[in-house]
């Protein structure tokens, strides 16, 4: 590993947290190079010691955390001092009812700040930062450009807002810890890009949970509910109308929701949004709710209650996993317009097409069918991954006159479909990911035969299928705990339920510089493979509570892969593996 001293800093951390009785930390301040490179190794010790943690960097904000106003109502309430705030706060707990709800308002043990030299605070520690190493420093500052330029297209108005990973212990770890480590240096060099090209920044990360349905740490999790809650706050219903009157006390109105955001993901989720799934929030018509704050913000147009919001979208977004360095470099630094300009032809050829076969020329290779033809029309062929530069997705409001949000990868790289029908044999053999990125092979692939019905698993990795049915378990889990507390309408419950064993998407990956590594969300854009993914789809009619891509090497295979009209006429792709368009 290139990172040496990284349990050298870890062993500082743990020494002295280890003689302290604390289960949660609470981080902030201005974005300081010390101090960001010091929560690798200091997150590290907090996992091995079972310590949550939250952290909020902000660059160019120099205003107190908005959640100490909130923690300070709360100890007046717990502490009988009625105030104006502690009274409003008590409506409105009493209010939204919900079991455990007020365990949430606690504060943390220790709260900590940036400081020139250390974090301050409840404790007094050093920066530790003598694990990071430059590696292709030059290159990750132009990726980092490319990423803000070609993805983004920031403006100096606009504030951006970025999540990074904190560093779980070994166990809980199942990527190479240097991947997390190298995911620090990706994040800095994106906030280098972003920061003379927008107003403000905003950086956060929490401990991650190993199950969906766990509870999450608290401090984020109290503070994703008062974004929703204050993005609802005129709801003409008892609970909104108690949360206005206790943020207009509190002044919560500074809290802003960015216009673009840029996040790393490594294993693990935040864990179940309590307030979302017990009580959900409508949209401004009333007709159906939604079930966190993100999905209400970002406003995609495969969410079916995006079709009853009359609010905007108010964000974009991007997003990438703990890849490596250098697999990041070589798949980001590349031609745009080339790659995009290849992704719309391929939706164009596809957009004359009925069908879609995927045949192999070898022995126990994919042999699928793919039906674009829903309720009389064709499926949208969606050309690019990779866009996130307008907050409204311009291509899908001139076709509908509505206003739907934008979603780019990192790297991009495919021309994709949400299919009407997916029957036949799926090969997956390069990567799935689940709660993570699992690596297939071709001795051990993952199989699933599909129907009109549904799909079926076949054979695969035990680790793997084990993982998949433990996904799906907790997302049907989670369908039952939204029909049980009325948290969304009948209508999408009954949706989610008819997709749930439905493959969502077919994809055709063009990126020309992706390469083969442990990571799903560069595997799936390398130029002449293809995935698919089971569950939700990109289209609100095919909505569930599950999406998991599996990548197929179409070279290895041989696939050959085009469409068909009405007429029988075909309009290739690939052949043999390798593109001939």
């Amino acid at each position: 590993m290139r990172y040496r001293n990284f349990q050298k800093d870890v062993n500082y951390y743990k020494r002295i947290l280890s003689k302290k009785k604390i289960k949660n930390i609470y981080i902030h301040g201005n974005m300081n190079k010390s101090a960001f490179f010091s929560i690798a190794p200091f997150s590290r010790a907090t996992s091995e010691l079972g310590i949550d943690m939250s952290v909020s960097f902000s660059h160019n904000n120099n205003k107190d955390p908005i959640i100490f106003r909130i923690w300070q109502t709360y100890l007046d309430l717990k502490n009988k001092n009625m105030t104006k705030e502690a009274k409003a706060l008590n409506e409105l707990l009493n209010e939204i009812n919900i079991k455990d709800f007020k365990k949430y308002f606690e504060p943390v043990d220790c709260v900590l700040s940036v400081k020139k030299k250390g974090f301050c605070g409840n404790l007094s520690l050093d920066y530790k930062n003598t694990w990071y190493e430059d590696f292709l420093k030059t290159k990750l500052r132009k990726t980092g450009k490319a990423i803000i330029k070609n993805v983004y297209a920031l403006k100096k108005s606009e504030r951006f807002g970025m999540g990074f990973e904190l560093i779980p212990n070994k166990k809980f770890l199942s990527h190479p810890l240097q991947d997390y480590l190298d995911s620090y240096a990706i994040s800095y060099s994106v906030f280098l890009a972003a920061k003379n090209n927008c107003k403000s920044i905003k950086l956060s990360a929490s401990t991650k949970r190993e199950n969906m349905r766990d509870v999450p740490e608290k401090t984020s999790e109290l503070m994703a509910t008062f974004v929703g809650l204050e993005l609802e706050k005129n709801i003409p219903l008892p609970i909104f109308k108690k949360y206005r009157k206790f943020s207009n006390l509190l002044k919560l109105d500074d809290i802003k929701i960015p216009h673009a955001t840029f996040s790393i993901a490594g294993k693990g989720y935040h864990g179940k949004h309590l307030f979302g799934e017990k009580i959900g929030y409508p949209t401004k018509n009333m007709k159906t709710k939604w079930n966190s704050p993100g999905s209400m913000i970002y406003k995609y147009h495969w969410a079916p209650q995006s079709e009853f919001e009359d609010r905007p979208p108010l964000c974009r977004r991007g997003f990438t996993s703990t890849v490596p360095i250098d697999k990041l470099i070589e798949s980001t630094l590349i031609n745009y317009k080339l790659m995009r300009k290849r992704n719309a032809k391929i939706g164009k050829e596809l957009e004359k097409c009925e069908k879609i076969f995927v045949k192999s020329n070898i022995k126990n290779g994919c042999d699928f069918e793919v039906g674009l033809i829903y309720n009389g029309k064709k499926r949208r062929i969606l050309p690019s991954d990779s866009d996130a530069r307008n907050i409204i997705n311009q291509r899908m409001y001139k076709e509908t006159k509505k206003k739907f949000g934008m979603m780019a990868n990192i790297p991009g790289g495919e021309a994709f479909v949400a299919p009407s029908y997916l029957i036949g044999k799926i090969v997956g053999d390069v990567t799935i990911n689940i709660d993570r990125s699992y690596t297939l092979n071709a001795k051990n692939p993952f199989i699933a035969k599909a129907t009109r019905k549904g799909y079926k698993i076949l054979s695969g990795p035990k680790k793997v299928v084990n993982a998949f049915n433990n996904r799906k378990k907790q997302a049907w889990q989670r369908i039952l705990e939204q029909q049980k507390n009325k948290s969304l309408s009948k209508e999408i419950i009954k949706l989610k339920k008819k997709n749930f064993e439905n493959i969502g998407e077919f994809a055709i990956n063009t990126n020309p510089h992706a390469k083969l590594c442990d990571y799903l969300i560069v595997n799936e854009k390398i130029a002449n493979m293809i995935h698919i993914a089971f569950g939700s789809g990109y289209e609100p009619e095919l909505a569930t509570e599950y999406h998991m891509d599996v990548v197929i090497d179409s070279p290895r295979q041989k696939l050959d892969i085009y469409g068909i009209d009405k007429k029988g006429k075909k309009y290739w792709i690939i052949k043999e593996g390798q593109f001939v368009i």
